[in-house]
């Protein structure tokens, strides 16, 4: 998933305070989705469960850091993907095998009882179905929270909001979204905080990068960093064997990149994949107002119909509440 510009953007990765993540953040909500399935798992990788064995793990990463966020004064805007472009079928395609496999691993590495083998596999097999998109759009509109129908890739819908100004950042792990022009980019705020990583336990905090930064001290343009990384491979094709990110911020500045496409991949026309990144389809269709929580509608939602705990749903539901009365009695002021 995304592009692999993280060796030329590494020193760019800034820990992002406070003070910076405070407005309203597109958020680039398949990606949330995915890394809620990945990580939100018991110790051999079930995930988290209803009692009519529907998966929840989306639900309650959903619910309660998009409740950290108000807290914090983040006001999420959700982007939902649309229809892929035909040339990510490939890709998507890759994903389904890599899926499949990854199950099949799991099974065999809970039938071994190798715990650390079983949450790794697991990880790679989760899957956003109609189940999870639609379940995710429920309690996001119980929460009074704006949802965007993007008409393709939901971080090209995401950037291209942050550049119109309507957002003050995007949300998600994807480098791509800097490939779409977003101003800035803050990674690992949907999974920051103390996560099990190859076994070992590790802190992870938000990161801040901004795509001017990163064009300036490069010396690039956006079209430039958009070829390096269709040399080092995209979503929409697979790249240049042999040549990583470091590499194909060389060759692009050194002006080989028609060069090394024609020697190196001679039936490939990289027009295509560069026209998707510099002007993807978007849409102008969307309302960012937020509306009340509507109280009762999350907790039968999640605790009558998905069997969550009141004593852990209450209380962050009484925290919101507190927030959008003290949020009205500013306005007063």
């Amino acid at each position: 998933m995304g592009v692999a510009l993280k060796d030329i953007l590494t020193e760019f990765k800034h820990p992002a305070g406070q003070d910076e993540l405070t407005g309203v953040a597109a958020v680039d909500t398949f990606n949330a989705l995915y890394q809620f399935l990945s990580i939100i798992r018991q110790p051999d990788g079930t995930p988290l469960m209803d009692d009519e064995g529907r998966v929840t793990s989306h639900l309650s990463g959903l619910f309660f850091r998009t409740a950290n966020f108000l807290q914090q004064g983040i006001r999420p805007v959700f982007v939902f993907d649309g229809k892929p472009p035909e040339m990510k079928s490939s890709t998507i395609q890759d994903r389904r095998d890599i899926r499949d496999e990854s199950k099949e691993k799991w099974d065999e590495a809970k039938r071994k009882g190798d715990l650390t083998g079983a949450f790794r596999y697991a990880m790679s097999s989760s899957v956003v179905d109609e189940h999870i998109i639609s379940s995710a759009r429920t309690l996001l509109q119980f929460m009074g929270l704006p949802v965007v129908n993007a008409p393709s890739e939901g971080e090209a819908q995401a950037a291209y909001m942050a550049r119109k100004g309507d957002v003050d950042y995007v949300i998600s792990q994807d480098y791509d979204t800097l490939l779409f022009g977003t101003p800035v980019l803050v990674r690992n705020l949907t999974i920051s905080g103390k996560r099990r990583i190859h076994g070992r336990q590790v802190t992870i905090q938000p990161e801040r990068i901004t795509l001017s930064d990163v064009l300036q001290t490069l010396e690039i343009s956006r079209e430039d960093l958009v070829d390096i990384a269709i040399l080092t491979g995209t979503d929409f094709n697979p790249g240049i064997k042999g040549i990583g990110a470091k590499t194909g911020l060389k060759k692009v500045k050194n002006g080989e990149f028609d060069g090394i496409i024609r020697d190196k991949s001679p039936g490939f026309d990289p027009e295509p994949v560069r026209l998707f990144f510099q002007k993807p389809p978007v849409t102008d269709s969307y309302n960012l107002e937020t509306s009340p929580v509507d109280r009762d509608g999350v907790f039968s939602f999640l605790c009558d119909e998905y069997s969550f705990s009141p004593d852990r749903v209450n209380p962050v539901l009484d925290k919101i509440a507190k927030k959008e009365k003290q949020k009205t009695l500013e306005s007063w002021f």
